[in-house]
């Protein structure tokens, strides 16, 4: 797996702007910076951007060019480990592609996540039955095996909304009503994959909401599926990592940060609240739905 993907992909991006910050607070040009390193002017790019993890020392010895104060250096050294972490999808080898590993990088870190889906029950939501049917329509020429391991790493992708310490984040998910109504050959299993829809928005972090067909289109009729993630308050004096949108297609995958972008976005989003069912409603139409098919 290649450096832009390894490790933990916020506090790269977190540790490259306080990084690119301290710096230019030092009047220090990236030139004068990679001849005081001995390394080539590409490399202290590289590191400003969060492309690539950060060795401790490499960290200390910028912040020793930069005349770092030691509580700040000892942040720095702290966001250069963390960018050596391995993430935990990494013990699946290569059956999770490497542009969808960084996004479970990002969605391991993010405090919120908005997602619309207008196609699919979304992964942190779907139970094991339903995950094993999508991985067998898209890669029917797979072994079993690796199958079975994109499965799991699908169901374990779920922890985040449970776990303890970080906090779990919050989860804002939109269906369309055709999510819900285009059935699995299983009639059981996507009965149980909606009930189960219904246990999880018991959670005090997820919020479930239908669209009605008669809602009429929205904005995402133009978007199709899309995630908005937003992230906790950085270390020390680095900026906030800035909300991202996530679009995924069948051979990689899309990440959007620039302002205009995300705001685009957040309107898209707005308008799929103005038009989408309260939770209670949405309840009920799930629950309608499931004795449809009894």
């Amino acid at each position: 797996m290649t450096d832009e993907t390894s490790g933990s992909t916020v506090p790269r991006r977190q540790l490259g702007r306080l990084l690119t910050q301290l710096r230019e607070d030092a009047s220090v040009s990236l030139d004068s910076a990679a001849e005081g390193l001995d390394c080539s002017r590409q490399k202290v790019w590289r590191i400003e951007k969060g492309l690539v993890p950060v060795r401790v020392v490499d960290a200390r010895a910028m912040c020793a060019m930069y005349r770092v104060p030691e509580e700040m250096t000892s942040i720095v050294a702290g966001l250069a480990r963390e960018t050596r972490a391995k993430g935990w999808w990494h013990s699946y080898g290569d059956v999770v592609p490497s542009w969808f590993s960084l996004y479970v990088g990002l969605e391991s870190s993010a405090t919120l996540m908005r997602r619309y889906d207008s196609e699919l029950i979304p992964g942190l939501l779907q139970t094991r039955e339903y995950a094993a049917e999508l991985f067998l329509r898209k890669n029917p020429t797979m072994s079993a095996a690796d199958r079975e391991k994109l499965v799991e790493v699908r169901m374990q992708r779920q922890h985040v909304l449970t776990r303890r310490l970080p906090s779990a984040p919050t989860l804002r998910v939109v269906l369309s009503e055709a999510v819900l109504r285009r059935t699995l050959p299983d009639r059981q299993a996507m009965a149980g994959q909606l009930r189960h829809l219904l246990d999880m928005a018991t959670l005090p972090n997820v919020s479930l909401r239908v669209l009605p067909f008669t809602a009429g289109p929205p904005l995402a009729s133009e978007t199709g599926t899309f995630v908005l993630l937003d992230f906790p308050q950085a270390f020390g004096r680095a900026s906030t990592e800035p909300t991202t949108v996530y679009l995924e297609n069948i051979t990689g995958a899309l990440y959007l940060d620039k302002p205009a972008e995300v705001a685009a976005y957040d309107r898209v989003w707005a308008d799929l609240e103005t038009l989408a069912a309260d939770e209670a409603a949405s309840e009920k139409m799930i629950r309608a739905i499931i004795e449809e098919r009894a």
